[in-house]
């Protein structure tokens, strides 16, 4: 499992002029299925992802794909997560 943190730089001014690539990129990441969580840092710092069933760098390829990692809006990272336990009702993580 990955955690993808989207933090803002310094170009943030220029988010909604590339907000809807961005809407679509997440969109497309939920219907693969490899975006499990999307949200938002607080306060308004950037955003996170919840990512599953990919390889890291599937996941960094698809990350510099994001209109706002390619146009500096944000500066992305990736945390790789080896799950040790999970709640009965995210054990298909494990897998």
């Amino acid at each position: 499992m990955f955690v993808v943190l989207l933090r803002f730089s310094a170009n943030k001014a220029q988010a909604p002029q590339f907000m809807e690539g961005h809407k679509a990129w997440i969109q497309r990441g939920m219907e693969d299925g490899v975006f499990l969580v999307v949200g938002s840092l607080q306060p308004n710092a950037g955003g996170a992802i919840l990512a599953h069933g990919i390889t890291l760098s599937e996941l960094q390829a698809r990350v510099n794909e994001d209109p706002f990692v390619e146009e500096d809006v944000v500066s992305a990272e990736i945390l790789e997560m080896t799950l040790a336990r999970t709640d009965e009702r995210l054990r298909f993580l494990m897998n």
